[in-house]
């Protein structure tokens, strides 16, 4: 199969995919949205720019995970405080995340690639780090399943170059099969003694 039967049979798996897990999980959705109103308050829905293919921006689509608790002068606080026990669940679970299946949907995403990180981190990359946007970025992806944020930020992009160069239909199977296994169990999440990722400040 030729470079493009491949790419156009990601896409179709892509779509298929995330119609029907959209069909089957919808009363899942309609619940986290329902529970996050009342417990983390509006909006349910988080959007953020992030880097898609070739580091085009785009919208992204998360369930609100954190509360807008500020200081006494109006500051936001810490991720780390403004993180409560419920969003602690969500992000665990990665229910956080099936609002990306409609960036799927839209083309933004696979359902496997490198995650799709923040905007700021782009003029931080090494030229081998950046083509980590040579593909689309994914839900999942294979520093997802080697560790996902228990791992350093250069192990990380090592794992998703290795991805861009590796990238096969059968390899986006065994991950999507192997990311249901870890996220039922929840781990990887965060680093030890962390809970959120710390962010990235560059390999040099």
């Amino acid at each position: 199969m030729t470079s493009r039967g491949r790419n156009v049979m990601k896409r179709l798996m892509d779509v298929l995919l995330s119609v029907m897990a959209l069909v089957l999980l919808a009363p899942v959705m309609l619940a986290v949205a329902i529970a996050v109103r009342l417990t983390l308050g509006s909006p349910v829905l988080f959007r953020q720019a992030r880097p898609g293919l070739h580091g085009t921006p785009f919208g992204l689509m998360k369930f609100r995970s954190m509360t807008d608790a500020r200081d006494n002068v109006g500051d936001l606080l810490p991720d780390s405080q403004r993180l409560p026990v419920f969003g602690q669940f969500l992000r665990r679970t990665s229910l956080d995340e099936l609002p990306e299946l409609f960036n799927v949907i839209r083309g933004q995403m696979s359902l496997v690639g490198p995650r799709p990180l923040l905007v700021e981190y782009l003029p931080l990359y090494t030229p081998q780090q950046a083509r980590r946007h040579e593909v689309r970025p994914g839900l999942t992806g294979w520093a997802q399943i080697n560790g996902r944020n228990t791992i350093t930020w250069v192990d990380k992009f090592t794992y998703d170059v290795w991805y861009v160069d590796h990238r096969s239909l059968r390899l986006d199977i065994y991950i999507m099969w192997r990311t249901l296994s870890l996220a039922a169990r929840g781990t990887g999440v965060s680093g030890e003694g962390s809970t959120t990722v710390l962010p990235f400040r560059g390999s040099i």
